[in-house]
């Protein structure tokens, strides 16, 4: 196998991380700078932007209001993880948008996230204290071992190693 074989290989594993994943580890910042982290439930549009919808009660949205910078990871669970000093994971960091309720975006993620996760959405929709954030990435990098990390072209999905010069 060539070297442009494997490296497609390798984006294509990365995209079925993603893809296999429920929720992302949402890790944003404070009104301090302290880091805080934490999880959500997700979309992902076919530009690649993860969309969340979260409470503010929860002091993610708070920071997302306050600092539009964020980094999400998705990562291999531990059960089906050979080396838990090596688990496979994708990290991106993200500007944060606000959808605005009267965006005609605004509907279609919540409409996708009603399909992806059921009535609950529904339910969330009619609390007043729930936003809806896109989450563009800005950069990314795919990490499945030891010396193994690539990073991710946000404009074309593929990967290049991380020592790579181009």
């Amino acid at each position: 196998m060539n070297e442009t074989e494997n490296l497609d290989d390798i984006a294509l594993d990365c995209h079925k991380l993603i893809a296999s994943q429920q929720t992302l580890l949402l890790s944003t910042a404070t009104a301090n700078g302290a880091p805080d982290i934490s999880y959500a439930p997700f979309v992902q549009d076919q530009t690649g932007c993860f969309y969340v919808f979260v409470s503010e009660l929860a002091s993610h949205t708070a920071n997302l209001l306050q600092n539009p910078q964020a980094s999400v990871m998705f990562i291999r669970p531990e059960s089906e993880s050979h080396n838990l000093f090596a688990r496979e994971r994708a990290v991106f960091g993200c500007k944060a948008e606000e959808i605005p309720h009267d965006d005609e975006i605004y509907a279609v993620q919540l409409q996708a996230l009603s399909t992806k996760f059921g009535e609950v959405v529904n339910l969330l929709r009619s609390l007043s204290d729930f936003h809806l954030f896109a989450l563009h990435p800005e950069n990314g990098r795919y990490v499945i071992g030891f010396g193994r990390a690539y990073i991710i072209d946000m404009n074309d999905g593929s990967v290049r190693p991380v020592n790579s010069k181009t």
